[in-house]
This record gives C-alpha cells, sequence and structure tokens, in this order.
C-alpha cells in the first residue's frame, strides 16, 4: 500500500528558507517521477516541482529560481529546498506521482507558512 508522509513545514519570515520532505513506501520508488504540490488557502492543489526517476527537474513560473526539488533513491525520499520564500508560497505542500496523483492516497501534507 503507497503511503507518502511530508514533514519539514512551518512558519518562516519572508526570505527565509525551508526544507521538505517525503518519504515514500509500498512502491518501487525509484522508477516514478514525482512532485511537489501546494494548496494555498481557497486554491486548487497545484504542481510547483517535478523530478523524474532519472534526476530532470522541472518547475512552475511562480517557484523558478527559489526551489529546488531533489530526491534520494537510498532512501525513497524527495525533497524541496525553498529559499527566498514569500507570502504566496503560504500553503499546505504535499507529495505525490507528478502524473495522475490520484491513482495514489494523499498524505497529510505539511503546512508551510509564510509571514512577517
Amino acid at each position: 500500500q503507497v503511503q507518502l508522509v511530508e514533514s519539514g513545514g512551518g512558519l518562516v519570515q519572508p526570505g527565509g528558507s525551508l526544507r521538505l520532505s517525503c518519504a515514500a513506501s509500498g512502491i518501487m520508488f525509484r522508477v516514478y517521477s514525482m512532485g511537489w504540490y501546494r494548496q494555498a488557502p481557497g486554491k486548487q492543489r497545484e504542481l510547483v516541482a517535478s523530478i523524474t526517476s532519472g534526476g530532470i527537474t522541472n518547475y512552475a513560473d511562480s517557484v523558478k529560481g527559489r526551489f529546488t526539488i531533489s530526491r534520494d533513491n537510498a532512501k525513497n525520499t524527495v525533497f524541496l529546498q525553498m529559499n527566498s520564500l514569500k507570502p504566496e508560497d503560504t500553503g499546505i505542500y504535499y507529495c505525490n506521482r507528478d502524473w495522475n496523483p490520484s491513482s495514489w492516497p494523499w498524505g497529510q501534507g505539511t503546512q508551510v507558512t509564510v509571514s512577517p
């Protein structure tokens, strides 16, 4: 059974940094492209970063140059390094596969709040 557990969120001031982690189990992690999603208050969940099994990354324009996605296949973990955070980055962050994410159960997410 697929399980995704996100961690690392918190309250940070604008301009600050956070590093999110997502531990996956129940899957052959290394073969899947993975993504980080964000759900801001009152908005739909959106994909902000993705990484293929081979390490190719892609970013939403809103986070390009500030966020970095990476993965450790030995630890079945995907990371999101977030720098130069802005108030509009506030939301709940989830990880999942980057294609057809509804095929896997969503984790509980991790809350990121960017506020003075």
